[in-house]
């Protein structure tokens, strides 16, 4: 399909989700990291509402053995639903409703543990000759405008690979991909290199690439290539730091707050500021974090 300006339109969205979440042992024992709850609602599915409010029409995940609880989150619960009619909850039904009817869910098994460049590349023939969307499954990030909407804005722009980055701190360099880039605007730079998770003295700048990327099908050319880099595994950032080495690729500094859900820390962080939200008992929430802070 093609948008007026000729670019072709991102339909897809890969979202693996097959690593084994042991940074939250015990709560992920028998259940998938993605599927803890902020609030009342599994990360698995802020992330997916990111993409579906940014127009992606087939969600493609990348699963392995025991993610089980994600494929039933997305399908129907008949018994469930029922018994909501039943007892005439209508607004809980339409919610569960709501949630399989999102978008086309496809799920496809990494077999081993090779990667997130080998768990991309596993959704090749899924994706064909069309641009991406690549989404960390334990990311989100909380805007006014879908993460992933600001670059499907700056790849109608430019129609090469774009990389959604955000400001960190300096000494945290080593926890992430660091771009070096040119800047073009406020909120777009082309990135000249990118470097895994490089020691603050060495980061070239504090633009961090956090768990958002569109993509061109040409990566899977460079994935199926790439030779195992840390932790003896097929590294995404590998793969498109060869890629911008022989064509481009761009960054967008999105709007937005990041929460790196995989972190105890910052999945905390998540819970309580996605509580303020709503309306329903935020200001009971405020008066309890302050009774505990003071």
């Amino acid at each position: 399909m093609i948008i007026s300006n000729g670019v072709k339109k991102i339909r897809k969205a890969v979202i693996p989700v097959a690593g084994l979440g042991t940074r939250f042992l015990p709560a992920t024992k028998v259940q998938p990291k993605e599927m803890l709850t902020v609030v009342d609602k599994p990360i698995i599915q802020y992330i997916v509402e990111e993409a579906v409010q940014s127009g992606i029409e087939e969600i493609i995940f990348v699963t392995s053995a025991n993610k089980r609880a994600i494929e039933d989150h997305f399908d129907r619960n008949f018994e469930l639903e029922y018994r909501l009619r039943q007892k005439g909850k209508k607004t809980e039904l339409a919610e569960m409703l709501k949630i399989s009817d999102m978008a086309k869910f496809i799920y496809v098994r990494q077999k081993t543990p090779k990667g997130l460049g080998h768990a991309v590349l596993t959704a090749r023939e899924l994706i064909g000759d069309e641009p991406f969307v690549v989404i960390a499954g334990d990311d989100i990030i909380d805007s006014r405008v879908p993460a992933i909407k600001q670059l499907m804005r700056v790849y109608e722009k430019y129609e090469d690979i774009v990389l959604g980055v955000t400001k960190v701190n300096k000494k945290e360099t080593y926890k992430y991909g660091i771009i070096d880039s040119l800047k073009i605007d406020e909120r777009t730079a082309e990135i000249k290199k990118l470097i895994e998770k490089p020691t603050p003295s060495k980061a070239p700048s504090n633009l961090a690439v956090t768990g958002r990327y569109i993509l061109t099908p040409e990566i899977f050319d460079f994935l199926a290539k790439q030779k195992p880099g840390a932790g003896g595994e097929i590294q995404l950032t590998d793969a498109i730091a060869r890629y911008i080495k022989e064509r481009v690729g761009y960054a967008c500094l999105y709007e937005g707050d990041y929460y790196d859900c995989g972190n105890k820390l910052e999945f905390m962080k998540a819970i309580i500021n996605f509580g303020l939200k709503r309306s329903a008992f935020k200001k009971e929430l405020k008066k309890y974090l302050r009774q505990i802070v003071n």
